[in-house]
């Protein structure tokens, strides 16, 4: 058929009147296939080089050839370069800014909307879409950059993002070197920072740090890195908050640094904190290196011990709030009964016990990022003790009170985690069985308890100070309480239920406010328990488990202190066996 005999055909068909019967015109459904397919035939003839009308040169001479329309409508720097700029008239653009091998990624997504992002690439991938103004790519760049951000890594991606302007990626990554700091310190990135990327980091309020010890120790390692540092540290020192380190720590490890020669300024007004406290003086000084970092910190670490009576099995589970994961630590041996558990120097599990097995002054510690993940047994007490109880000041526990086989006992001893020995300290005015012990403005304070031989609790405490080596006697509280649990909440030390005369449980909870030096009751548990788990969370006040006659064993209490209320929950855990103070738990409602 030719082209005559076509036009005919035509023509008659034109001639030809379809007839309806009335109806309304319908809209067809878009054709889902048809960008694809029209880009799929882009790609093909840019490939056979079919009515391409550029070519995209590199400096290392590599040219990559495509159609200006295509470029144009995926990207506002080549829509703007095609149609403003003296490159709309040429057909040969210099692209001096990218790789070649970048370039050709780059056209390839613009013709297919597929890109692929690797370690290698990501950096160089990120600069390129950010110059060619391509959102889509950029974003994909930042998301896999978010996704494999770790403590090796993340003041690199820091760098990037900031190079880039991509401002989540920043955000995001400050906010992960602060919260892993402990972490981040460890690799050499982090050597490599400069003066001011130092002095923002350690400056910050939010620095999540356990102890100010290591944030001294992480600006020792930056100086001593190179040998011309030397002359910053005394800039360095100047956010350092050495008046938190403890009085220990200053006099072993501070006061006899060589680099610190120039900056012994700071090192005086850390010692003067400490003296200003020993006299117990209100007044403290006004300047930022004396004010605590608002941080959580891995000292809030969650501990949860799970015993089983019957296989004498005992482990624990800990969640690291920095990761927001739990993990197993290897079991404890059979045959050891774990009464007392601490949390030491960021990292370290104590473990001492025991009370229902044959007396024992064993302790164990546990390193939870140790890769050698094995128990190791530590200098035992030095004193035979039981129904004691453990208290952690300045990285230090105490052992105070008890029962040694024949009476109680006034005596304390403490454990040092740097020397991993113990010591007695001064003794207590009272001896006191089944004590409480709880923390608080670094004094360590011993409520209640019980006399073994007359069966008498006790309503008298006593708080003791480190520095002194001295016990005082505070208010006593309102109520006789043994086996009481203890916790404190925002600068409150708080007496939780425990046994009053002969075997009664109680409910009743009291605060001491050391300002006002009184012990005042407030609102009542709603279970009676005796040595709960006690700790403070997220602004509230959490009471778990103990031994109490309820039904609702599997049970938590949280107190709100605005409210003055007790609020009832489940755990779906059941607290069959009697938990000691000092075990701290996870909690879910």
């Amino acid at each position: 058929m030719n082209e005559i005999d076509i036009q005919h055909l035509l023509k008659d068909d034109q001639k030809r009147v379809l007839k309806f019967k009335l109806c309304e015109p319908k809209k067809f459904i878009k054709n889902s296939s048809h960008k694809v397919d029209v880009f799929e035939c882009l790609q093909s003839l840019r490939k056979d080089e079919v009515l391409c009308d550029i070519k995209l040169e590199t400096d290392d001479g590599s040219i990559v050839i495509a159609h200006k329309v295509v470029l144009a409508s995926v990207s506002p720097y080549f829509r703007a370069m095609f149609t403003n700029f003296e490159e709309s008239n040429s057909n040969h653009v210099n692209i001096r800014e990218l790789d070649s091998t970048v370039l050709q990624l780059l056209v390839n997504y613009f013709y297919t909307g597929e890109i692929i992002v690797t370690n290698e690439n990501v950096q160089v991938l990120l600069a390129a879409a950010n110059f060619i103004q391509l959102d889509y790519v950029k974003r994909a760049c930042v998301e896999f950059l978010q996704t494999h951000m770790d403590p090796s890594n993340c003041i690199g991606i820091k760098a990037v993002a900031d190079l880039h302007n991509c401002t989540d990626l920043l955000t995001t990554s400050e906010a992960f070197i602060k919260k892993q700091f402990l972490e981040v310190v460890k690799y050499d990135e982090f050597l490599s920072l400069s003066l001011e990327e130092m002095i923002e980091l350690i400056s910050c309020n939010d620095l999540t740090v356990p102890f100010e010890e290591n944030v001294f120790e992480c600006v020792i390692d930056w100086v001593k890195y190179k040998w011309d540092r030397k002359k910053f540290l005394s800039d360095l020192m100047e956010h350092v908050r050495l008046p938190l380190t403890s009085m220990q720590y200053l006099l072993k490890y501070v006061v006899n640094e060589p680099l610190l020669e120039n900056s012994k300024d700071y090192v005086f007004e850390a010692l003067h904190f400490h003296m200003l406290k020993t006299q117990q003086l209100i007044t403290v000084p006004g300047t930022i290196r004396c004010a605590p970092r608002q941080s959580d910190g891995i000292q809030n670490v969650t501990l949860w011990l799970d015993l089983t009576k019957s296989t004498k099995r005992y482990y624990i589970n800990w969640h690291d709030p920095i990761t927001n994961l739990w993990k197993r630590v290897l079991d404890i041996k059979n045959g050891y009964w774990p009464v007392h558990v601490a949390l030491l120097k960021h990292n370290y599990i104590f473990v001492i016990g025991s009370n229902y097995l044959p007396r024992t002054r064993s302790v164990q510690m546990f390193d939870l990022f140790s890769e050698s993940s094995n128990w190791e047994f530590s200098d035992k007490m030095i004193v035979d003790r039981t129904h004691f109880q453990i208290g952690v000041l300045n990285n230090r526990v105490y052992a105070v009170g008890g029962f040694d086989g024949s009476d109680n006992v006034n005596s304390a001893e403490v454990f040092d985690v740097e020397i991993e020995e113990w010591e007695m300290i001064s003794s207590m005015s009272h001896k006191r069985s089944n004590v409480g012990v709880g923390v608080l403005n670094n004094l360590l304070y011993a409520v209640g308890g019980s006399v073994r031989s007359t069966k008498e609790r006790l309503n008298s405490v006593e708080h003791y100070d480190p520095s002194l080596d001295t016990w005082t006697q505070v208010a006593n509280m309102s109520i006789c309480r043994s086996s009481v649990g203890i916790g404190v909440l925002d600068d409150v030390m708080y007496a939780i239920g425990g046994y009053r005369s002969g075997s009664k449980l109680c409910k009743s909870v009291e605060a001491y406010r050391p300002s006002v030096g009184v012990w005042t009751p407030i609102a009542d548990l709603n279970l009676p328990r005796s040595r709960p788990g006690v700790f403070a969370l997220d602004g509230f006040l959490c009471v778990v488990g103990g031994t109490h006659n309820s039904p609702d064993s599997d049970s938590v209490e949280i107190y709100n202190s605005i409210t003055n209320t007790w609020k009832l929950m489940k755990t779906g855990i059941n607290y069959t066996v009697k938990i000691n103070t000092g075990l701290v738990f996870n909690v879910t409602s």
